[in-house]
């Protein structure tokens, strides 16, 4: 059975239909890029923007991951497929090695799609995966740190009322922030990026200047950076347990792509050669 040989009135000019590949990944990056906005769609329809109807980040980022294993096997399926029925037959060459050819014009056209989707549909594909993870809120970590910058130094409007602020004559209320706020955003942005607490001197410094601008006492003040601190790192720390959990779906996604690419073109060759039936039988 391997000496079955197979012969036909074509001219293969090459064991790569290059034509049928780049058929095959076109057709597969603009599928990947359809469905991801369908799910986006779909996503963003069921998920509500508020906490106490929505399901958390992680549950939505598990959904998306395992849209994505979808998305990967039908675009890839279709591409590879594709690639395998257009391709160029091949004169007086073994079936099995006519089986290892469709097998690769369809890991060729998965691996051209993938190019071309990190090349030029990157950045939409990320920014649609992202939204549908997160439910179509931000969580960019700029935003974030300007967030907990904002309830630092909000003012205590109750200890305004009382005259409570007058009896501190360190209160800075009604001044401008700007300076203080930038000096708060530093600090954030620096124990985000070492990941570490605040040292202590640093610490006392904003407990100050949270007491001097929200007109809190030194125990509230006190309480309130910690309070706002123990949002910070949680923030930060799911986002990133959901961004490594979705670098984990996507690599998944990407290796059954590959495998339905593969097996689709060799469907499509045999179809297209007339020896599926042979096979079948």
């Amino acid at each position: 059975m391997d000496t079955i040989v197979r012969s036909d009135e074509s001219t293969a000019l090459s064991a790569v239909s290059w034509p049928a590949i780049f058929a095959g990944g076109v057709v597969t990056a603009a599928l990947t890029l359809m469905l991801l906005a369908l799910g986006t769609g779909l996503g963003l329809y069921v998920i509500s923007p508020w906490s106490s109807s929505s399901i958390s980040t992680t549950h939505a980022a598990m959904a998306a991951g395992i849209y994505l294993l979808v998305v990967a096997v039908l675009s890839s399926a279709v591409g590879g497929y594709l690639a395998g029925r257009l391709r160029a037959r091949w004169i007086s060459v073994a079936i099995h090695e006519v089986y290892f050819r469709d097998t690769a014009h369809g890991l060729l056209s998965w691996a051209l799609a993938t190019v071309v989707s990190a090349a030029f549909l990157g950045g939409a594909a990320t920014s649609i995966v992202g939204s549908a993870a997160s439910g179509g809120g931000s969580s960019a970590p700029a935003e974030r740190l300007a967030i907990a910058a904002d309830r630092l130094l909000r003012p205590d409007y109750g200890a305004l009322t009382r005259g409570d602020v007058v009896a501190r004559p360190g209160a800075a209320l009604g001044r401008d922030i700007s300076g203080d706020r930038a000096d708060v955003l530093r600090l954030l942005n620096a124990s985000l990026r070492s990941r570490t607490d605040i040292d202590g001197a640093d610490r006392a410094y904003l407990v100050q200047l949270v007491a001097a601008r929200s007109g809190l006492s030194a125990a509230d003040a006190d309480a309130r950076v910690s309070e706002v601190l123990t949002q910070l790192k949680a923030a930060a720390d799911t986002a990133r347990r959901v961004s490594a959990q979705l670098a984990l779906w996507l690599a998944a996604s990407m290796l059954l792509g590959a495998l339905a690419a593969s097996l689709a073109a060799t469907e499509g060759g045999g179809l297209r050669e007339g020896t599926w039936t042979y096979k079948r039988i």
